[in-house]
């Protein structure tokens, strides 16, 4: 292989780089963007996990009161059925 052979496969080399380089770049600054919807996403996301837990405690509260007027009923009919037969 020549000199000029040479010299013009590295330039090929060097040319494809740069084009594999800018196409990196011009994706990242694509994705930096973008980065600004994932900011409002993950913003709108957290937001709605925190209602989700809030209506969580709700519905755990709601379900422990629930348990306790079943037992409350539970015990009224045992002490009315040992009446009965008694």
């Amino acid at each position: 292989m020549s000199d000029e052979d040479s010299i013009e496969v590295a330039a090929k080399r060097l040319e494809r780089a740069v084009l594999l380089l800018e196409q990196r770049l011009s994706r990242l600054c694509g994705e930096a963007e973008a980065g600004g919807l994932f900011d409002q996403d993950r913003s709108k996301l957290a937001s709605e996990l925190d209602a989700a837990r809030a209506r969580e405690r709700e519905l755990v509260d709601a379900g422990q009161q629930a348990s306790k007027a079943l037992d409350k009923a539970i015990s009224e009919i045992r002490t009315a059925l040992a009446e009965g037969a008694a």
